[in-house]
């Protein structure tokens, strides 16, 4: 831990889409700075783009945090002292803030209509000039501005950047990031039907619910400045700043994507939490794996269950260089936490791959499995492809399935021989 303070982080999706292990990491890193400092976890769910909101990605999330472990101290469901914990029910105090830097001169309504914004972006691509607004309505009075919007006129609020002089962004990964204001454009804050974007919502919530870390994907360095600007703007103080690295394919060779497990070149099993506990993977082996994509302990420690990583892990040992996903790894964590589970443990998480693939073995009889597929088995759902004929009847393999490698037909019937009247030996399993 960096401080002596507890940290106030916050995990803030858009749930648009599914539950990437990519935001999986964020979770567990806010998590485990939470934890280790005494400090506070929240959830807050960022839907502010109603029309790609989808409730049951937000479903998705709220499970596949509960599955990992990640509990929160507040949010949405359990609420807190600064609720509500939802963007869209938190409207009036983003629209508040808006008009507080219009007052202050720091933001300012623009009435430009889509069809001269697009001409001035084909004007500017003919040039061969960056793409930006051309800052037409900045000239405009706040009270002029105010009491055309009051008329109904469709407008959005601009946040006013600086055309002068240079902002110094520092984020703890990798130092300070000096931008020249002149190239940051004046971002829209409040859109004409009234939402906030992220750079104003994020960043009023962050300050008003006293989050002292945020953590987030590097996807958001380019508008980095721009978020310091609105800091300065308003006067806060800002958090501690850290943009986690890039996740790329198992090769090494592009960022790992939403579209990565369905493309055989990625060489990616799955990226979504939910699909990955499907497979039969555990909990823990995921935050083990994970915790890994972008922080190490030292240069060989790998093992990691959560309470050590509570006890262990440090922001400033987080590395900002791209990290290949290896699913490698994940089976051989998978691997290590199921062997270190007690039979009945085991059982009991085996019992619903059976029932899923139309085996209806009870818990007992799983048991007596156990000691069987326990040592052999990478994940769940191997132990049916490995053990589920024990439950079939009949079974009537292929002859030339049984014959073994390196094996004559001959000395292949002389073994499975063998193997039979060892099972005939066995005692029957009572139910």
């Amino acid at each position: 831990m960096t401080e002596g303070k507890p940290a106030r982080v916050r995990f803030a999706p858009s749930p648009t889409g599914r539950f990437h292990i990519g935001s999986a990491r964020t979770a567990l890193y806010d998590f485990l700075l939470a934890r280790q400092s005494g400090g506070q976890f929240i959830l807050r769910i960022e839907d502010t783009d109603r029309n790609r909101f989808d409730p049951k990605a937000e479903k998705e999330y709220y499970e596949a945090l509960r599955w990992l472990g990640l509990k929160w101290d507040e949010g949405p469901d359990i609420g807190g002292p600064y609720s509500p914990y939802r963007q869209s029910e938190r409207m009036d105090t983003y629209r508040q803030l808006a008009e507080e830097l219009i007052d202050k001169g720091h933001a300012y309504y623009c009435f430009c209509s889509p069809d001269r914004l697009k001409q001035v972006r084909q004007l500017q691509q003919k040039r061969k000039e960056p793409t930006r607004y051309d800052g037409l309505c900045r000239r405009l009075s706040p009270d002029d501005g105010r009491e055309r919007a009051l008329g109904g006129e469709s407008h959005v609020i601009r946040f006013k950047t600086p055309q002068e002089g240079q902002t110094i962004a520092v984020d703890l990964l990798r130092g300070p990031i000096t931008v020249d204001n002149q190239t940051i454009d004046d971002y829209i804050l409040i859109k004409s039907s009234g939402m906030p974007v992220y750079h104003l919502a994020a960043m009023a919530d962050d300050h008003l619910m006293k989050i002292t870390h945020v953590l987030r994907g590097s996807e958001w360095l380019p508008t980095f400045p721009l978020h310091v600007l609105i800091y300065e703007a308003f006067g806060w103080q800002q958090p501690t700043w850290i943009h986690l690295s890039v996740l790329l394919n198992p090769s090494g060779k592009g960022k790992l994507s939403k579209r990565s497990a369905a493309d055989p070149k990625s060489g990616a099993k799955a990226v979504f939490v939910h699909d990955i506990r499907e497979m039969g993977y555990l909990p823990q082996a995921v935050i083990n794996w994970i915790s890994l994509m972008g922080w190490s302990f030292d240069d060989h420690s790998e093992f990691f269950p959560m309470e050590d990583l509570i006890e262990k892990f440090s922001i400033e040992k987080l590395s900002p260089s791209p990290a290949a996903v290896n699913f490698s790894k994940l089976d051989h964590f998978n691997g290590l936490y199921i062997r270190s589970l007690s039979t009945d443990e085991l059982a009991q998480k085996l019992l619903p791959f059976f029932t899923k693939a139309g085996i209806g073995a009870d818990l007992t009889e799983i048991k007596v499995l156990v000691p069987l597929i326990q040592e052999r088995i990478r994940t769940l759902d191997e132990a049916v492809e490995m053990a589920g004929f024990f439950f079939q009847p009949d079974v009537h393999p292929e002859p030339s399935d049984l014959v073994g490698k390196k094996m004559s037909a001959q000395e292949s019937a002389r073994a499975v021989k063998m193997a039979y009247d060892v099972i005939q030996a066995l005692p029957e399993i009572n139910n």
